[in-house]
């Protein structure tokens, strides 16, 4: 597949090595064009492009940046209409302990509606940018889950081989206001790992919680 990651974070980095180490196609954008060189040139075949146009030919969009700033990134890589793109992030709040959406609401959902016409699918978002990293072999040997949902069955099932070419283990998790419940999950993973300072590798199979 042709995939562009919009970020180039912990999480944005992280979906750069998998991805192109499974034989796909990426490209990768973000703000700051030197830390987007930077990543893209440890990556035989991974290309820094500026924002503007950059979804243009992709068959699917990673939106790997903080919630905040989501929205604006989207827009600043051109239509997607008809594109997939796999949102990853959580709605948390400063101290990474709580949510600011939640109940009637997701990030999800928010993000599918500032982006008409974009087939939004949640995936990834209780995976720690370590475990991402690291590959989906988890410590005690089984692999980790991504879990997926969206209102459109093309985005699933992109999320879906997508997670899987990685070696991940996927769960479809129903239709996109399903991301109520998978956002305050990547919160319990959060809070086991940092607040509970049981470090990274508690999550996502919480070992021993």
């Amino acid at each position: 597949m042709k995939v562009l990651v919009i970020g180039a974070g912990n999480m944005g980095s992280a979906f750069v090595k998998q991805i192109s180490a499974a034989g796909h196609q990426v490209s990768v954008t973000a703000r700051d064009a030197a830390k987007v060189a930077a990543l893209a040139a440890q990556y035989p075949g991974v290309q820094a492009v500026v924002p503007a146009g950059a979804a243009d030919g992709q068959d699917v969009v990673v939106l790997a940046t903080g919630y905040a700033d989501a929205v604006a990134a989207l827009q600043s890589v051109g239509p997607l209409q008809g594109k997939v793109v796999v949102d990853i992030t959580n709605p948390l709040t400063p101290d990474y302990m709580g949510l600011t959406l939640g109940h009637s609401t997701s990030a999800a959902e928010e993000i599918a509606k500032a982006v008409p016409g974009a087939l939004v699918v949640k995936a990834f978002n209780t995976l720690f940018a370590q475990v991402l990293a690291q590959g989906a072999t988890l410590a005690d040997g089984n692999k980790a889950t991504v879990f997926y949902a969206s209102d459109s069955e093309p985005a699933k099932q992109t999320a879906k081989v997508l997670a899987e070419s990685l070696g991940f283990v996927t769960a479809d998790a129903g239709s996109l206001k399903n991301a109520r419940y998978l956002e305050p999950l990547a919160g319990l993973n959060i809070y086991f790992g940092y607040g509970a300072g049981r470090g990274t590798g508690v999550a996502p199979a919480w070992v021993g919680a």
